[in-house]
């Protein structure tokens, strides 16, 4: 019995202990950080962080908190603090006035424990993210990216999509799994120079893995590795199998650049991968240079990734929505009808004669609200916002479904509208708040493709077939299913009726 009180205390002792250590820990960072003059915010609990203020419906807490403590306030996620910022005026501060202060990217753990500060996208290495955007913009450019051969890639793909779809024979199905094999393949011929047919097993393995990755990355789940990645690290549960499947699609990026290292011939390049393994050669007796098999595998990755995923589910979230709208998409049809007929393949330049299929185009990436948390970046050198200073090497979440739901830049914030961008005439109306992939020098390399494939496949969609759904359109819910990182509708089917 007196041992066993014994360990009782012992136990009791142990516990004192760490609520105390809890507690000096707390006071210790939050006097560090207050000293700083931080942007205020939720009071953190110890080791939680503000865990309970945020939850797992990250997104709208945020929101919600910005109500409370204003367009700038600070939240800690776990022990890492982050300035969050809402609002079109101070996000374009981040990206565009004073771009260069907050150019680093911030922690994204899902990422960060896989890619490891390699490739692209995800590096906090300033120097190597200089050298593989410079080198990626070039060359994406000199294989079409923007130019009238991209175009025509994606026209070529969008008539095998047509054949895809009317294969089909109006029977009810999950469009995603047509919609995204068709970006699959405009992707896949600028980085690795050639398309798939559609009946290959090999491209519904990648495209699931692709959509599993980014939508498990922001679920609830996600969202607490987000906050705890070493405790979640060890804990079973969806978010485990998030390595794995970035595992499996980095066999399969190696196993295709193998295939181009085999073939390739220098005075010839096909492709992103030829060029960078041009340049790696070119490069080799240089020990510090960023052009090496791991960044070549990692940024072939992350800019494949990002070409399927952003499009693949813009437009599957637009269908579902232009069916919600009955009215838009008859308006959309009419003009298709008149400006390019039901025989001719659409082109971009009908965009300069299609005013509300353009407002339609923008209005579905302005709702859809992609990326509605934008992807977290990192100060470079200490800064002012707002009369706050912000520490050297801060996390800063600039909140992008706040600029694209602006009230003070959207006549209708919270609905789906075309006419947010036409003006009184019905013309086609520019606005500077619409940033739905980000903005500035780190913005998404594929903007402009994105663009491009939006406009070109849903118009030869929309001339080509009538969209219906198993239910009546008010039955329909257009609320994500995940909002997080991302923001994904809810699974559905639907039928293409040829018009």
């Amino acid at each position: 019995m007196n041992e066993l009180r014994m360990d009782l205390f012992q136990d009791l002792i142990l516990i004192f202990v760490l609520f105390i250590s809890c507690i000096i820990l707390y006071s210790s960072v939050k006097s560090f950080w207050s000293c700083r003059n931080l942007p205020p915010g939720p009071t953190p609990l110890p080791l939680l962080g503000n865990a309970l203020d945020v939850g797992t419906d990250a997104v709208n807490s945020l929101m919600k908190l910005s109500e409370k403590y204003g367009d700038v306030f600070t939240v800690y996620l776990g022990s890492r603090p982050v300035v969050v910022v809402t609002g079109y005026k101070l996000v374009k501060e981040i990206f565009l006035d004073k771009g260069d202060d907050y150019l680093n990217r911030g922690d994204l753990p899902a990422f960060d424990a896989f890619y490891k500060n390699y490739g692209i996208a995800f590096t906090s290495n300033m120097k190597r993210w200089r050298a593989l955007r410079r080198f990626s913009l070039i060359t994406l450019r000199d294989f079409g990216f923007g130019k009238r051969s991209t175009e025509d890639r994606i026209r070529e793909e969008a008539y095998h999509l047509v054949a895809a779809l009317k294969n089909t024979k109006e029977s009810f199905f999950d469009p995603r799994q047509y919609l995204s094999k068709a970006f699959y393949n405009v992707i896949f011929s600028i980085m690795f120079g050639h398309r798939h047919n559609y009946e290959d097993e090999e491209i519904s393995t990648i495209m699931t893995c692709i959509y599993e990755t980014f939508l498990t990355i922001s679920s609830p789940c996600g969202q607490i590795y987000d906050m705890f990645p070493w405790i979640m690290s060890f804990i079973p549960g969806p978010h485990q199998k998030i390595n794995k499947l970035f595992k499996k699609l980095i066999q399969y990026v190696d196993s295709r650049v193998k295939i181009n290292q085999e073939t390739l011939d220098p005075e010839n390049p096909r492709d992103y991968v030829d060029a960078f393994l041009i340049k790696m050669e070119k490069e080799k007796i240089n020990p510090n240079s960023e052009f090496n098999m791991k960044n070549l595998l990692t940024s072939t990755l992350q800019i494949f990734f990002a070409g399927v995923e952003t499009i693949s589910t813009t437009t599957t979230y637009s269908l579902l929505i232009l069916m919600k709208y009955p009215d838009v998409l008859a308006k959309v049809q009419k003009e298709i009808d008149e400006v390019i007929g039901r025989n001719r393949n659409p082109k971009l330049q009908d965009r300069n004669n299609m005013p509300y299929t353009e407002a339609m185009v923008h209005e579905m990436q302005r709702f859809t609200d992609l990326v509605p948390m934008g992807v977290a970046r990192r100060t470079t050198k200490e800064v002012t916002l707002k009369g706050y200073t912000l520490p050297k090497g801060i996390n800063v979440y600039p909140m992008l479904t706040s600029v694209l739901k602006d009230p003070t830049c959207f006549k209708y914030p919270t609905e789906f509208n075309p006419e947010n961008f036409l003006n009184e005439k019905g013309a086609f109306k520019k606005n500077d708040a619409f940033m739905p992939l980000s903005a500035g020098k780190r913005n998404c390399l594929g903007e402009t493709l994105v663009r491009m494939e939006l406009f070109l496949f849903l118009v030869t969609i929309l001339q080509n077939f009538e969209l219906k759904s198993l239910v009546p359109p008010e039955e329909l819910d257009i609320i994500p299913i995940v909002s997080g990182l991302g923001n994904f509708p809810k699974p559905y089917r639907m039928a293409f009726i040829p018009r």
